[in-house]
Protein backbone atom coordinates (compact mmCIF):
# COMPACT_ATOMS: atom_id res chain seq x y z
CA UNK A 1 0.00 0.00 0.00
CA UNK A 2 2.72 2.60 0.84
CA UNK A 3 3.98 1.59 -2.64
CA UNK A 4 1.12 2.45 -4.31
CA UNK A 5 0.88 5.99 -2.53
CA UNK A 6 4.10 6.86 -3.06
CA UNK A 7 3.77 5.82 -6.90
CA UNK A 8 0.41 8.06 -7.37
CA UNK A 9 2.43 10.97 -5.56
CA UNK A 10 5.10 10.69 -7.82
CA UNK A 11 3.29 10.85 -10.91
CA UNK A 12 1.39 13.85 -9.49
CA UNK A 13 4.94 15.20 -8.92
CA UNK A 14 5.90 14.28 -12.19
CA UNK A 15 2.97 16.32 -13.48
CA UNK A 16 4.06 19.04 -12.15
CA UNK A 17 7.48 19.12 -13.14
CA UNK A 18 6.31 18.89 -17.24
CA UNK A 19 3.54 21.04 -17.17
CA UNK A 20 3.73 24.34 -16.51
CA UNK A 21 0.18 25.00 -16.65
CA UNK A 22 -0.81 22.66 -13.45
CA UNK A 23 -1.52 24.85 -10.80
CA UNK A 24 -3.27 22.57 -7.93
CA UNK A 25 -2.97 19.12 -6.80
CA UNK A 26 -7.14 19.09 -7.39
CA UNK A 27 -6.93 20.19 -10.36
CA UNK A 28 -3.89 17.63 -11.54
CA UNK A 29 -6.05 14.61 -9.77
CA UNK A 30 -9.07 15.87 -11.71
CA UNK A 31 -8.56 16.96 -14.75
CA UNK A 32 -5.48 15.15 -16.39
CA UNK A 33 -6.91 12.28 -18.75
CA UNK A 34 -2.83 11.59 -18.83
CA UNK A 35 -2.73 10.82 -15.67
CA UNK A 36 -5.83 8.99 -15.56
CA UNK A 37 -4.50 6.89 -18.39
CA UNK A 38 -1.76 5.63 -16.64
CA UNK A 39 -3.81 4.77 -13.45
CA UNK A 40 -5.97 3.00 -14.99
CA UNK A 41 -3.05 1.11 -17.25
CA UNK A 42 -1.43 -0.04 -13.45
CA UNK A 43 -4.73 -1.54 -12.76
CA UNK A 44 -5.14 -3.48 -16.23
CA UNK A 45 -1.40 -4.38 -16.30
CA UNK A 46 -1.76 -5.79 -12.60
CA UNK A 47 -4.68 -8.05 -13.76
CA UNK A 48 -2.82 -9.12 -17.45
CA UNK A 49 0.26 -10.33 -15.41
CA UNK A 50 -2.02 -12.40 -13.49
CA UNK A 51 -3.93 -13.75 -16.54
CA UNK A 52 -6.99 -11.90 -16.17
CA UNK A 53 -6.81 -10.83 -19.92
CA UNK A 54 -10.48 -10.36 -20.75
CA UNK A 55 -10.93 -7.93 -17.06
CA UNK A 56 -7.46 -6.37 -18.03
CA UNK A 57 -8.43 -5.58 -21.61
CA UNK A 58 -11.92 -4.41 -20.49
CA UNK A 59 -10.06 -1.74 -17.92
CA UNK A 60 -7.89 -0.51 -20.48
CA UNK A 61 -11.29 0.16 -23.16
CA UNK A 62 -13.21 1.82 -20.59
CA UNK A 63 -9.79 4.29 -19.94
CA UNK A 64 -9.70 4.79 -23.68
CA UNK A 65 -13.20 5.43 -23.38
CA UNK A 66 -12.89 8.36 -21.10
CA UNK A 67 -9.72 9.46 -21.78
CA UNK A 68 -9.23 9.03 -25.28
CA UNK A 69 -5.56 7.49 -25.00
CA UNK A 70 -5.40 3.89 -25.84
CA UNK A 71 -2.56 2.14 -23.84
CA UNK A 72 -2.76 -2.02 -23.91
CA UNK A 73 -2.47 -3.88 -20.80
CA UNK A 74 0.21 -5.92 -21.98
CA UNK A 75 2.46 -2.32 -22.52
CA UNK A 76 5.45 -1.94 -19.59
CA UNK A 77 5.68 1.54 -18.50
CA UNK A 78 8.27 3.16 -16.15
CA UNK A 79 8.24 5.55 -13.57
CA UNK A 80 6.91 9.19 -13.99
CA UNK A 81 5.87 8.78 -16.98
CA UNK A 82 3.36 11.59 -18.48
CA UNK A 83 0.83 11.89 -21.46
CA UNK A 84 0.76 15.50 -21.97
CA UNK A 85 -3.01 16.35 -23.64
CA UNK A 86 -3.23 12.63 -24.88
CA UNK A 87 -5.79 12.60 -27.10
CA UNK A 88 -5.42 9.86 -29.56
CA UNK A 89 -2.62 8.11 -28.27
CA UNK A 90 -1.88 4.67 -28.98
CA UNK A 91 0.50 2.25 -26.87
CA UNK A 92 0.77 -1.35 -27.89
CA UNK A 93 0.97 -4.96 -26.66
CA UNK A 94 5.07 -5.34 -26.27
CA UNK A 95 5.66 -1.83 -25.91
CA UNK A 96 8.17 -1.25 -23.10
CA UNK A 97 8.29 2.31 -21.90
CA UNK A 98 11.28 3.55 -19.50
CA UNK A 99 11.94 5.73 -16.67
CA UNK A 100 11.13 9.97 -17.00
CA UNK A 101 9.37 9.63 -20.51
CA UNK A 102 7.15 12.46 -21.76
CA UNK A 103 4.59 12.16 -24.89
CA UNK A 104 2.18 14.51 -27.01
CA UNK A 105 -1.04 14.33 -28.00
CA UNK A 106 -1.41 11.86 -31.22
CA UNK A 107 1.91 9.75 -30.66
CA UNK A 108 1.56 5.95 -31.83
CA UNK A 109 4.28 3.44 -30.48
CA UNK A 110 2.65 0.57 -33.06
CA UNK A 111 3.75 -2.91 -34.26
CA UNK A 112 4.20 -3.27 -37.86
CA UNK A 113 3.92 -7.59 -37.59
CA UNK A 114 1.07 -9.77 -37.07
CA UNK A 115 2.98 -12.20 -35.59
CA UNK A 116 2.18 -12.89 -31.55
CA UNK A 117 6.48 -11.91 -30.62
CA UNK A 118 7.67 -8.53 -29.49
CA UNK A 119 6.44 -6.14 -32.63
CA UNK A 120 6.17 -2.70 -30.67
CA UNK A 121 8.93 -0.60 -29.96
CA UNK A 122 11.29 0.18 -26.66
CA UNK A 123 11.53 3.64 -25.26
CA UNK A 124 14.81 4.72 -23.32
CA UNK A 125 15.02 6.59 -19.63
CA UNK A 126 14.11 10.08 -20.34
CA UNK A 127 13.06 10.17 -23.92
CA UNK A 128 10.01 13.04 -25.16
CA UNK A 129 8.40 11.93 -28.21
CA UNK A 130 6.68 15.22 -29.74
CA UNK A 131 2.82 15.55 -31.17
CA UNK A 132 1.51 13.26 -34.08
CA UNK A 133 5.16 11.23 -33.93
CA UNK A 134 4.74 7.49 -34.78
CA UNK A 135 7.56 4.91 -33.51
CA UNK A 136 6.77 1.50 -35.36
CA UNK A 137 8.38 -2.00 -35.33
CA UNK A 138 10.37 -4.03 -32.65
CA UNK A 139 13.04 -0.89 -32.81
CA UNK A 140 14.98 0.69 -29.55
CA UNK A 141 15.05 4.45 -28.82
CA UNK A 142 17.81 5.06 -26.84
CA UNK A 143 18.09 6.84 -23.46
CA UNK A 144 17.79 11.25 -23.49
CA UNK A 145 16.33 11.02 -27.24
CA UNK A 146 13.89 13.48 -28.97
CA UNK A 147 11.46 12.41 -31.47
CA UNK A 148 10.36 15.36 -33.35
CA UNK A 149 6.17 15.92 -34.05
CA UNK A 150 4.89 14.68 -36.82
CA UNK A 151 8.05 12.05 -37.38
CA UNK A 152 7.67 8.76 -38.37
CA UNK A 153 10.86 6.38 -37.08
CA UNK A 154 11.26 3.07 -38.46
CA UNK A 155 14.67 2.37 -37.31
CA UNK A 156 16.26 2.01 -33.80
CA UNK A 157 17.68 5.37 -32.71
CA UNK A 158 21.31 5.89 -30.29
CA UNK A 159 20.80 7.09 -27.07
CA UNK A 160 21.08 11.30 -27.22
CA UNK A 161 19.69 11.91 -30.36
CA UNK A 162 17.70 14.12 -32.12
CA UNK A 163 15.50 12.44 -35.09
CA UNK A 164 12.87 14.26 -37.23
CA UNK A 165 10.90 13.94 -40.51
CA UNK A 166 9.39 11.23 -42.62
CA UNK A 167 10.87 8.78 -42.37
CA UNK A 168 12.69 9.68 -39.15
CA UNK A 169 16.69 10.72 -39.33
CA UNK A 170 18.94 11.35 -36.43
CA UNK A 171 19.45 15.12 -37.24
CA UNK A 172 22.18 15.82 -34.26
CA UNK A 173 23.18 14.13 -30.90
CA UNK A 174 21.43 16.08 -27.79
CA UNK A 175 23.53 18.54 -26.18
CA UNK A 176 22.00 18.23 -22.82
CA UNK A 177 21.62 15.23 -20.80
CA UNK A 178 17.46 15.86 -20.44
CA UNK A 179 16.42 18.21 -23.39
CA UNK A 180 12.49 18.92 -23.74
CA UNK A 181 11.24 19.42 -27.22
CA UNK A 182 11.85 22.66 -28.66
CA UNK A 183 9.60 22.04 -31.65
CA UNK A 184 10.92 25.37 -33.43
CA UNK A 185 14.05 24.78 -32.65
CA UNK A 186 14.21 21.13 -34.26
CA UNK A 187 17.18 20.90 -37.33
CA UNK A 188 15.89 20.43 -40.89
CA UNK A 189 18.72 17.61 -42.35
CA UNK A 190 17.02 17.80 -45.77
CA UNK A 191 17.52 21.51 -45.99
CA UNK A 192 20.94 20.98 -44.49
CA UNK A 193 21.78 18.79 -46.86
CA UNK A 194 20.81 20.68 -49.95
CA UNK A 195 22.32 23.99 -48.31
CA UNK A 196 25.75 21.96 -48.24
CA UNK A 197 25.62 20.75 -51.86
CA UNK A 198 24.36 24.70 -53.15
CA UNK A 199 27.96 25.61 -51.28
CA UNK A 200 30.04 23.09 -53.18
CA UNK A 201 28.82 23.82 -56.26
CA UNK A 202 29.40 27.22 -55.82
CA UNK A 203 33.17 26.40 -54.74
CA UNK A 204 33.40 24.58 -58.12
CA UNK A 205 31.72 27.16 -60.38
CA UNK A 206 34.37 29.77 -58.84
CA UNK A 207 37.36 27.27 -59.14
CA UNK A 208 36.11 26.37 -63.16
CA UNK A 209 35.99 30.04 -63.22
CA UNK A 210 39.56 30.57 -62.45
CA UNK A 211 41.25 28.20 -64.47
CA UNK A 212 39.18 29.16 -67.74
CA UNK A 213 40.01 32.59 -68.59
CA UNK A 214 37.79 33.73 -70.81
CA UNK A 215 34.49 32.77 -68.64
CA UNK A 216 35.64 34.97 -66.19
CA UNK A 217 33.85 34.65 -62.87
CA UNK A 218 30.48 33.24 -62.44
CA UNK A 219 27.72 33.58 -64.59
CA UNK A 220 25.69 35.93 -62.51
CA UNK A 221 22.65 34.53 -63.59
CA UNK A 222 23.68 31.07 -61.58
CA UNK A 223 24.58 32.93 -58.76
CA UNK A 224 21.58 34.85 -58.43
CA UNK A 225 19.49 31.26 -59.14
CA UNK A 226 21.94 29.26 -55.90
CA UNK A 227 21.29 32.35 -53.83
CA UNK A 228 17.42 32.89 -54.38
CA UNK A 229 17.55 28.41 -53.62
CA UNK A 230 19.22 29.06 -50.73
CA UNK A 231 17.57 31.73 -49.71
CA UNK A 232 14.35 30.21 -49.78
CA UNK A 233 15.85 27.08 -47.69
CA UNK A 234 17.30 29.76 -45.02
CA UNK A 235 13.29 31.53 -45.01
CA UNK A 236 11.95 28.11 -44.16
CA UNK A 237 14.43 27.05 -41.62
CA UNK A 238 13.53 30.78 -40.08
CA UNK A 239 10.06 30.24 -40.19
CA UNK A 240 9.43 32.61 -42.71
CA UNK A 241 7.68 33.16 -46.28
CA UNK A 242 9.51 33.48 -49.63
Amino acid sequence: MRNFIGSILEDIQTVFSDDPAARSKAEVILLYPGLHAIWAHRIAHYLWTKNFLLLARFVSHISRFITGIEIHPGAKIGRRFFIDHGMGVVIGETTEIGDDVLIYQGVVLGGTSLEKKKRHPTIGNNVVIGTGAAVLGPITIGDHSRIGSGSVVIHSVPPHSTVVGIPGRVAKDSDTIHELLEHGKLPDPVAEAIDYVLREQAKLKEAISCIDAKAGTLCTGDEKDVQRIRQSFQNEKNGQTS
